[in-house]
């Protein structure tokens, strides 16, 4: 109660009312426009943040990244088409729904079950929050390090199929964070006389090149051609009351969005297939999920709406980001000198409560509006993607040339795009890019801050956490390693 009272006061301020109200709205639009999503609209806001105070940048990011999977649901409801990437799994039950004539129920149930898992997250996270203050200062420079590791290879072994790409791709990102100045020696590394290059890549350039130019570049190319949503007629209400007789699924599923969201690397997709997947094995009728079942719609929306609060907590509590979006995050911080970490939860736990109040606020928000809007938001899913395309690449521009008035930087936004959008076209992932980058130096700094500690390798194992933290690496690696050497051998028989 001591930081409760604080935080609402933070919350209370004016301008972080309007950003939120601004945010939690743009994000529900920019959900149900297929084709560009939350980590475009992040990258082009990004460089307006930094003139704002913390809390009043992060509200505004935060809205637009815990709303926009409300959005994102109603193309992938009503048009067989997620308006972001993580309502894929929407599809496979909504949609279904949507051509047996009962949009409206679907709708219901996905609005509900998404308000219900965000709820869950965030009021679980509150009150583990004191816990964690207590555990955050146990991680020192070895233990971050180890965190970031486990983070970057937890989040490539989850690329099934491409982990050899994904691999690459962070590894490419950890390139590009060592190019400029070294940060201890103040050495120039990479730069190859070029003065352009002393001062680095800048990571919010290489965000809006790889995630908003690429979308650009890839709207302007493709064709204006639109699946006509299905009508909608009647009342959502009916189906948010159904809802409550599927809460034993919503609960489990809002669970695994939390535990698995707290991990860095996972995600959405992970907890979404969890929970889809214990919903399916103790349905009563399983035959039905991919045809319209009620507890698959909402198993998926459940899931992915809690993890934002929960991915919160490696960026708050270590200083770890686990996704791109709260890689973005990041930047916010540390334009404005605040510095995620141990000392974060324990000198300021009312900015943390702050944030997570913030993200019930912007939910209640986000319900609200749906409720009123969702005939009118059908219309919004018509644009043209040339329309779209070329106010995305309209809105990157300005915001890469107002970071630093340099034509420069304009030109290696671009670069990016164009990169970005080839790895789009053949399927290789670009998130790995951005983590490498931001997690590429957290490992750095606290690497060598490390080493000055550690005379053997034996003194890695002198710490519980640090000790329990390279056996799970080491687990994973192993069962990497056997899990590969499983489909070798029944690719070989």
């Amino acid at each position: 109660m001591e930081h409760l009272l604080p935080a609402i006061d933070l919350l209370l301020q004016p301008a972080v009312i309007v950003a939120l109200l601004i945010g939690s709205v743009g994000g529900v639009v920019i959900g149900a426009i297929p084709g560009v999503g939350p980590a475009v609209a992040i990258a082009i806001l990004l460089p307006t943040t930094f003139i704002f105070e913390p809390l009043v940048g992060l509200s505004l990011l935060l809205g637009i990244y815990g709303s926009s999977m409300y959005g994102g649901a109603l193309p992938a409801i009503l048009m067989n088409t997620p308006g972001t990437a993580v309502n894929a799994l929407t599809t496979y039950d909504g949609y279904p729904l949507t051509r047996k004539g009962q949009a409206q129920r679907a709708l219901g149930l996905a609005y509900s079950a998404s308000f219900f898992g965000a709820v869950v997250s965030i009021i679980s996270l509150v009150v583990l929050m004191p816990v964690l203050a207590k555990v955050a200062p146990m991680f020192g420079s070895r233990e971050i390090f180890l965190a970031a590791l486990f983070g970057i290879i937890l989040m490539i072994l989850t690329h099934r199929g491409q982990v050899f790409a994904a691999g690459m791709m962070t590894c490419f990102g950890i390139l590009l964070n060592t190019v400029g100045m070294e940060p201890i020696n103040y050495t120039q590394r990479f730069t190859f006389g070029q003065s352009w290059l002393s001062s680095g890549v800048n990571l919010v350039v290489v965000v809006l090149g790889l995630f908003a130019l690429s979308q650009a570049f890839l709207l302007l190319s493709g064709s204006d051609k639109h699946v006509k949503p299905q009508k909608i007629s009647g009342s959502v209400f009916s189906a948010m009351r159904e809802f409550w007789r599927h809460k034993r699924v919503a609960a489990v599923s809002s669970g695994a969005g939390v535990g698995i969201g707290i991990i860095p690397g996972v995600g959405e997709f992970v907890s979404q297939f969890v929970a889809y997947s214990y919903a399916s094995r103790t349905s009563k009728t399983p035959e039905q999920f991919g045809k319209g079942a009620p507890e698959g719609l909402i198993a998926s929306e459940a899931a992915n709406n809690s993890v934002p609060a929960a991915a919160l907590i490696p960026l708050l509590a270590l200083g770890v980001p686990g996704e791109s979006l709260t890689a973005m995050m990041l930047a916010v911080f540390y334009v404005h000198n605040v510095v995620p970490g141990p000392q974060l939860l324990t000198g300021q736990l009312d900015f943390v409560i702050a944030l997570y109040l913030a993200l019930l606020f912007l939910n209640i928000v986000a319900l609200l509006f749906l409720l009123g809007s969702t005939k009118t938001l059908i219309r919004v899913i018509n644009i043209p993607n040339r329309i779209v395309g070329t106010m995305v690449l309209l809105f990157s521009f300005v915001g890469v040339y107002s970071l630093r008035n340099s034509l420069t930087d304009c030109l290696i936004a671009t670069g990016f795009g164009l990169f970005g959008a080839i790895l789009k076209r053949l399927n290789i992932p670009i998130v790995p890019i951005i983590l490498g980058m931001v997690l590429g130096g957290i490992m750095e700094a606290k690497f060598r801050s490390a080493m000055t500690r550690i005379q053997s390798p034996l003194d890695l194992f002198d710490r519980p956490i640090s000790a329990v933290l390279i056996i799970a690496i080491v687990g994973l690696l192993l069962l990497a390693l056997k899990t590969a050497a499983q489909q070798y051998r029944r690719h070989c028989t």
